[in-house]
């Protein structure tokens, strides 16, 4: 596959070929590029047929409580589950289950959360975190000599080894011989009856398996079919296509301090761009610094949204982020497309729920796209998200109406996350220094006030009359963004923005 982009894309054909499985990266990236070819323009209908659908003569291959359509934060969930609550656990994965494609960050605090299932020790936690870097910060590229850099402590200061973590949680699930792991697996449908569902699956050759679950936990991400049947092909709102490499050999790494968010300059206004393009770099392990690219974007606009073509463009502008020696090295490119979902009401709108089926991470979309994302949303929920699934199969509700219930929404997460549309560059309302100049006046507003703002709003723990405090000042000292407000959000955007800070407001009353 490389020799197919040798002239479309060479920058990405040259550091990917000097990868020892560089092809096999690039098979990845397409995969998750085929979302913009299909995934976002039409709902399957046979993800989740009726029992009647189910071949004569299908042979069951084993019977379990739970299901899981997906092997990367569905471990996490399954270790819990099975070691916690003691259910019998498959999980399937149409790759390697525990090989990620990204590495993650968060702060020791969050951690915490894992430990608190009882599952995983303070000490198994404490081993996958790669460096614990003493801060962190936020800067927004502006000419006029007012950039102001942001410092934030105790905010997405542990880079943690993504695969070792997965690790932990695989060997958790397997030391009991009533699980399962199938790797190179591919979900292909389920069939709903009464009680139970049956999974329909590919092995690596091919051949069709089926599988009894009390229920089905689907995890695949972006790409699920089954999010796209539930919400009629419209599984996101927004998107933050992401790509990077974990790499060593940088001049100016400071190996004490992580960047959250980065913008080197304006947006990108070249043909095929729209974009306001953002940089984070955090160290890893030993001299390896993690560095990725993104922007954001609504799902329908013109922009081009392929991780491909970022990775051209990361390979480009990475010098102007970082100095580069001539001993740089990649070790392995990180990539994902963030996926984000806009509530218009007062609640949760996005369905992510079907008898004895529900949607977790990526597949639900319910976190923030800003910092926290899936990873974080997870280990921030996984407590009640098991709990709650683990009562629910004790008592036999696994209808959609009680499944539904068992989420990681929250009101505040949802009324922060439309802070993205302000973020998503739209060349017929904005001028190309918008966002820098609109997030640097943001950050300057964070900076006068004490520190449990920032914090609290790069963590997602905002409360509402603290939000709002700082949307004033920002107003105050900002007022374009007043008319910036109308012009990109409209009349309906503007309303649902609304209905989330109502929302918000009646849960915070509860």
């Amino acid at each position: 596959m490389l020799e197919q982009i040798r002239n479309t894309h060479p920058l990405v054909y040259r550091n990917f070929s000097s990868l020892a499985n560089g092809d096999g990266f690039l098979r990845r990236v397409m995969e998750l590029d085929r979302y913009w070819t299909r995934g976002h323009k039409s709902a399957p209908n046979d993800a989740v047929l009726p029992g009647s659908a189910l071949p004569e003569g299908a042979n069951i291959g084993g019977d379990y409580d739970i299901v899981y359509a997906g092997a990367t934060l569905g471990l996490l969930h399954a270790a819990v589950m099975t070691g916690r609550y003691d259910h019998s656990v498959l999980l399937v994965d149409r790759h390697v289950a525990g090989k990620s494609t990204r590495d993650w960050n968060i702060s020791r605090k969050e951690l915490e959360k894992l430990e608190e299932t009882g599952v995983f020790s303070s000490a198994e936690i404490d081993a996958v975190i790669q460096r614990h870097y003493k801060t962190g910060w936020v800067e927004f590229n502006v000419e006029n000599g007012r950039q102001k850099r942001l410092y934030i402590d105790n905010v997405l200061d542990c880079a943690v080894d993504a695969d070792r973590l997965l690790g932990l949680a695989k060997g958790k699930i397997l030391a009991h011989e009533r699980n399962a792991i199938r790797d190179r697996t591919s979900f292909r449908r389920c069939y709903k009856f009464p009680d139970h569902v049956i999974v329909e699956v590919n092995d690596p050759e091919g051949k069709v398996h089926f599988f009894k679950a009390k229920v089905l936990v689907d995890v695949m991400g972006i790409l699920s079919p089954i999010a796209s049947q539930l919400n009629e092909g419209r599984s996101q709102t927004h998107v933050c296509p992401t790509v990077g490499t974990i790499a060593s050999g940088f001049q100016d790494v400071d190996y004490d301090v992580g960047e959250i968010l980065v913008s080197t300059g304006p947006a990108d206004v070249t043909p095929g761009g729209g974009r306001q393009l953002i940089w984070e770099g955090f160290p890893a392990a030993g001299k390896e610094y993690i560095s990725y690219l993104f922007f954001y974007d609504a799902v329908e606009s013109g922009n081009d949204k392929t991780l491909l073509g970022l990775f051209e463009t990361y390979f480009q502008k990475l010098p102007e982020y970082k100095k580069l020696s001539d001993d740089f090295t990649i070790h392995r490119p990180v990539f994902g497309i963030i996926p984000a979902y806009s509530h218009d009401g007062l609640s949760r709108v996005r369905e992510i729920a079907d008898d004895n089926i529900i949607l977790f991470g990526d597949a639900a979309t319910l976190h923030s796209p800003l910092t926290f994302c899936g990873f974080g949303s997870m280990v921030r929920n996984l407590g009640h998200l098991t709990a709650d699934l683990h009562q629910a199969l004790a008592s036999g509700n696994l209808l959609r109406k009680d499944l539904e219930k068992i989420s990681a929404y929250e009101p505040n997460v949802a009324s922060m996350a439309n802070l993205m549309k302000y973020m998503c560059y739209d060349p017929a309302t904005d001028t190309p220094g918008f966002i820098n100049e609109l997030m640097n006046e943001v950050m300057i507003v964070l900076d006068e006030l004490p520190q449990r703002y920032r914090q609290s709003m790069f963590r997602d723990e905002m409360r509402l009359d603290d939000f709002v405090t700082v949307l004033l000042k920002v107003a105050w000292r900002y007022p374009q963004v007043l008319k910036a407000t109308y012009e990109k959000l409209g009349v309906g955007g503007t309303v649902s923005f609304l209905k989330n800070l109502a929302g918000w407001g009646l849960s915070a009353a509860k």
